[in-house]
C-alpha cells in the first residue's frame, strides 16, 4: 500500500511539471520541400495562421541559398540588402516579434527573380491580451498549485 501511495504522489509531482498547453507554432517554411526554387510560397502560406511568438524556419543545403528579410519594395523587385544581413546557416530561424506584413526572399543569384524564392506573409497579434511569457508562467502556477493540492489530498487520504 505504501509503495502504491508512493507512485501517486510521484505522478502527482511530475505531472505539474509537464506544461499543458503549447503557446507559439513552428513553420517550416515549405514544409518538406523547404526553402528552395520553383516553389509556390504564396500558395505555402495561404490560410496559415501567423501569429506574434509563432516561429519560421528556413531549411535549405547550406551554400545552396540565403534568407533576406526586406521590404515590400525589396520583395517586389527582388532588391537585396547587403550580404552581411543574409542568414546562411542551412536551418535559419526567425521568431516573428511584431505583427504585421513581413518579407522574405533568396539571395543567391536570380533565385528570387527568376525561380520565384520569395515569401510574403502577415503576422496577427497574439490572440491572447496575456503574453507568452506570462501565459507560461500562469500555467505553471496552476499546475504547482493542482499539484501540491493532489499531493495533500493524498497524504490525508492514505
Amino acid at each position: 500500500m505504501a509503495l502504491h501511495r508512493l507512485y501517486l504522489v510521484v505522478f502527482a509531482l511530475i505531472s505539474t511539471m509537464i506544461p499543458v498547453m503549447t503557446l507559439a507554432k513552428e513553420f517550416v517554411v515549405g514544409d518538406g520541400k523547404g526553402w528552395t526554387t520553383n516553389f509556390d510560397y504564396q500558395a505555402w502560406a495561404q490560410g496559415k495562421d501567423f501569429q506574434v511568438g509563432d516561429k519560421l524556419v528556413f531549411n535549405y543545403p547550406v551554400g545552396a541559398h540565403t534568407v533576406l528579410k526586406v521590404n515590400g519594395t525589396g520583395f517586389q523587385n527582388c532588391i537585396k540588402p547587403p550580404a552581411s544581413e543574409a542568414l546562411t546557416s542551412g536551418s535559419d530561424e526567425i521568431v516573428l516579434t511584431t505583427a504585421g506584413r513581413k518579407w522574405y526572399i533568396c539571395g543567391v543569384g536570380k533565385h528570387c527573380e527568376t525561380a520565384g524564392q520569395k515569401l510574403f506573409i502577415t503576422v496577427q497579434p497574439q490572440s491572447s491580451s496575456v503574453s507568452p511569457a506570462m501565459a507560461v508562467k500562469d500555467t505553471v502556477n496552476y499546475q504547482l498549485f493542482f499539484g501540491v493540492t493532489v499531493v495533500i489530498t493524498l497524504a490525508l487520504a492514505f
